[in-house]
């Protein structure tokens, strides 16, 4: 599932697309009226967390990849997709299995850009106001709670857990300064690690803790259980992640 730091990539490999006319919209989407983005300019591509935003004078696509979502570039998969775009060039973008939407707001004054861990408005001092304000929140719930950490996903939450020593059961009001901090600072840093590491074709080497079975700082086997009110599959080590609360 694509999660902040794939959405950037996202953006970039279809920045030529930007100022391109729109010259096919179809799909098996049945919530916006495709045929009003046929011969519209595209005015920008932006992301947000999961949503990635097409902006034309007729309106704004946002595509939301949900859990399942995906998306191919100048290529199908053997199914319809959910929307399909052809541009001028000859280049289209195929959007599968997630929800689209025509956005009707203004993006700026609508969208909290200072909660996406991936923008250049990321603000970490509101990020930790808003852990303060949610003391009984576990600590695996907080990082994916988007209006918090937009961008932040199942893999990013396991791994910026296990980073930062922290078990994923921990209450947030219970933590340290300290370890909050870190849990801010890390849901950033570990994004754009993603982010690297993902261009590079070598995202899966670096997972330490997210789909592995032994812990690799104390060798001895992780857990794994569906927690919290997300219920999205935690791993962790019950000796060197610590729980508080």
């Amino acid at each position: 599932m694509p999660e902040g730091p794939s959405l950037v990539m996202l953006k970039e490999q279809t920045a030529r697309f930007v100022g391109q006319e729109i010259v096919r919209a179809e799909g098996n989407t049945w919530a916006i009226d495709t045929s009003r983005l046929v011969g519209q300019p595209v005015l920008s591509l932006r992301t947000w967390g999961k949503h990635f935003l097409i902006q034309t004078p007729a309106m704004t696509v946002r595509i939301h990849f949900l859990l399942f979502g995906t998306y191919r570039i100048d290529e199908r998969r053997d199914k319809v997709p959910r929307l399909s775009l052809g541009f001028a060039d000859g280049g289209e973008i195929n959007f599968y299995a997630c929800s689209v939407k025509e956005f009707d707001g203004d993006l700026d004054a609508d969208y909290d850009w200072a909660a996406d861990v991936m923008s250049d408005d990321w603000d970490p001092a509101r990020a930790r106001k808003k852990l303060r304000a949610a003391p009984e929140t576990l600590a695996c719930d907080a990082l994916l709670d988007q209006d918090i950490f937009s961008g932040v996903g199942n893999i990013i939450k396991n791994e910026v857990l296990f980073r930062i020593r922290l078990h994923p059961l921990s209450t947030v009001g219970s933590l340290p300064p300290a370890k909050l901090r870190a849990l801010v600072q890390e849901a950033r840093q570990y994004s754009f690690d993603f982010l690297g590491w993902k261009k590079e074709g070598v995202l899966k080497r670096h997972w330490l803790a997210h789909n592995q079975k032994t812990c690799p700082r104390c060798h001895i086997p992780f857990h794994k259980a569906n927690l919290g009110k997300t219920k999205r599959r935690s791993f962790w080590c019950e000796r060197c992640q610590k729980r508080y609360g």
